[in-house]
């Protein structure tokens, strides 16, 4: 199995944030675990993705050192290999990071480190995304991001990326940040068309993203969509966040299959293990359940395979191993 879009802040197994916590000094609402969910995991109700977001209040106030960063990142990474995924990019924002002093630079070496000792022994490959985060006044902090993915490009980073609170900090504002990436030749993936609507995506997909965080709302524009069949955009859909966020309201059927089989590059993630309380293997059987065939399933995998921010011969051993899987 293949994640794409998976946030380390929102993702840690409850446990481990506990452990964090301890090694911060955070007082936990709980350190028991069914008391502790509501403050770490979204309700059904949830109302929006701003709500959403206040989730990750928590989590990210308990990785504030190197060693809480590496751990967290060790942590993650040995539960997805648990959960038998061969590739994961797990991405963060180096800025949120910094209230104890850390620079940006020492909380992306933490994680980098985290995560290749965390695949010690497993058969789990994984790169780093760096998030840039939308917002007032941090564009000298949103440069030092773009700067740090360059930098650590092929040495644990595979990739920058653009997240936040789409809806109020539109994602045309921020051009000039990823024109230093394109300059910089850092793979672009951007959250768009999902607290806003297609202009998001279209300005995403203009600023240089290969890949679209999301981007379930684009297709309430045929015409958008169809450049993205068309370009083979890779969408990097998360159906239980959709619905949590209300970019796919409550009893409307979510598009991922039907962009499927119009030939879209969609692929299936979880964004958030436990701010959505999902697996991958949770988002496969949901689907599965709603007439995903064998085959839309093995298209699904290789969408992730050849989306993935990987070299074409990297690229190439996964879909091997996907084929190989389905003729079984």
């Amino acid at each position: 199995m293949i994640d794409l879009h998976l946030h380390l802040d929102g993702s840690l197994p409850p446990a481990l944030l506990i452990r964090l916590a301890e090694l911060e000094g955070v007082l936990l609402p709980s350190n028991n675990l069914n008391e502790l969910a509501p403050y770490i995991s979204v309700p059904k109700n949830c109302r929006s993705l701003n709500e959403f977001l206040q989730k990750f209040d928590l989590p990210v106030s308990c990785m504030q050192s190197e060693q809480t960063l590496k751990e967290a990142a060790w942590g993650l990474v040995k539960e997805l290999a648990d959960q038998g995924l061969r590739y994961a990019e797990i991405r963060f924002a180096p800025q949120l990071h910094q209230r104890k002093g850390l620079t940006q630079k020492q909380a992306v070496e933490a994680v980098i480190s985290g995560m290749e000792a965390g695949k010690e022994e497993r058969d789990l490959k994984t790169g780093l995304i760096l998030c840039c985060m939308r917002g007032k006044d941090n564009e000298k902090e949103n440069m030092e991001t773009i700067r740090l993915a360059a930098l650590f490009l092929g040495k644990g980073v595979c990739g920058a990326d653009l997240a936040g609170a789409e809806a109020l900090y539109p994602t045309k504002d921020y051009e000039s940040l990823f024109a230093s990436a394109r300059e910089n030749h850092v793979p672009i993936t951007i959250h768009a068309g999902e607290a806003d609507g297609p202009d998001s995506v279209r300005a995403a997909l203009a600023m240089g993203a290969s890949r679209i965080g999301h981007g379930v709302r684009g297709a309430e524009d045929p015409k958008l969509m169809q450049e993205i069949i068309d370009k083979q955009i890779t969408l990097e859909i998360c159906v239980t966040s959709n619905y949590q966020t209300k970019a796919v309201l409550e009893g409307q059927i979510h598009p991922i299959l039907k962009l499927l089989r119009q030939g879209a590059a969609v692929t299936v993630n979880t964004d958030d293990m436990t701010v959505c309380n999902t697996t991958l293997a949770d988002e496969f059987e949901y689907l599965r359940k709603k007439g995903m065939t064998k085959e839309e399933e093995m298209r699904l995998l290789l969408n992730g395979a050849e989306g993935a921010f990987l070299s074409e011969e990297e690229k190439q051993e996964l879909k091997t191993e996907i084929l190989s899987r389905f003729k079984k």
